[in-house]
């Protein structure tokens, strides 16, 4: 597996599901659920696909690892 992060394109998505994934969030920050991400973008890692944003209250990092089940 490549250690290199593979761009994918987040809008290619349904709106339905990148509105999931823009709402049902975690952050560590905050310590609170949903609260939002904005200016995601998507990646995959190590085989891994993970959503990346900001969160809408602080601002620091929010990260979506997709599992099996997301797809």
């Amino acid at each position: 597996m490549s250690d290199e992060r593979i761009e994918r394109d987040f809008s290619a998505r349904a709106e339905e599901e990148q509105q999931a994934f823009l709402e049902q969030t975690w952050c560590d920050e905050c310590q609170e659920v949903n609260l939002g991400m904005k200016n995601p973008s998507e990646y995959l890692l190590k085989g891994i696909v993970f959503i990346e944003g900001e969160c809408n209250r602080c601002g620091l990092v929010v990260l979506t690892e997709l599992t099996e089940d997301d797809f």
